[in-house]
């Protein structure tokens, strides 16, 4: 147990002022948007573009693009919340099984092919593991601004790959923050799982 103690303290001292804000606000970023509240997606801008650096030092490029990815969606999400009528703010959707198989099967595949070209032609660390959490987060999110409730099993999922893939690259702050993105993911699903029911009656 002290021995773990340790760790984590070294891990705090260790951590960059740039990491911090990265961790504050992606943190800020998962509360907000699990209360469907709009000012999420300003909180992902700023982690996103934080990331950027973070995993371009830590030869994390698939993680890089990204997070280039994130900053172009928290503004379309933005724009998209932004512009909804108070009913539809309300209004959460459910895609079918069909939907979830075709994303899982082209995923699956884009993240072998991926996890392959990086492997062998780049200095790139966890190709595969950095692949995967890059492939189907580009899904999730496209998923979160669309307001669609099975966003957040996906989220648990990539949440909990990415505990070890940044923790392998000794960015420990870091992987402690998606650590707490693992426990907000499985709140926000029933949160608006919650809102979803609420919708039926």
């Amino acid at each position: 147990m002290n021995e773990v103690l340790n760790n984590i303290q070294i891990a705090i001292y260790a951590t960059t002022l740039w990491e911090w804000l990265g961790v504050l606000s992606g943190v800020l970023y998962v509360i907000f948007i699990s209360f469907k509240h709009i000012a999420a997606w300003y909180f992902a801008l700023v982690s996103s573009c934080i990331y950027v650096y973070l995993c371009f030092i830590s030869q994390l490029y698939l993680e890089t693009g990204l997070q280039f990815f994130y900053v172009a969606m928290a503004i379309y999400g933005w724009l998209q919340w932004k512009k909804q009528t108070t009913t539809d703010e309300q209004l959460i959707i459910k895609w079918e099984f069909k939907k979830h198989l075709i994303n899982i099967v082209i995923s699956s595949t884009l993240v072998l092919i991926t996890g392959y070209l990086f492997d062998n032609y780049t200095k790139q660390a966890n190709p595969y593991t950095d692949a995967f959490s890059t492939i189907f987060s580009l899904a999730a999110t496209y998923m979160v601004t669309k307001k669609v409730l099975e966003n957040w099993i996906y989220w648990i999922i990539i949440d909990a790959v990415c505990i070890y893939l940044f923790a392998s690259r000794h960015l420990y702050m870091s992987s402690l923050l998606f650590f707490i993105y693992t426990i907000i993911a499985i709140l926000g699903y029933f949160k608006w799982r919650s809102l979803f029911n609420q919708q039926l009656r």
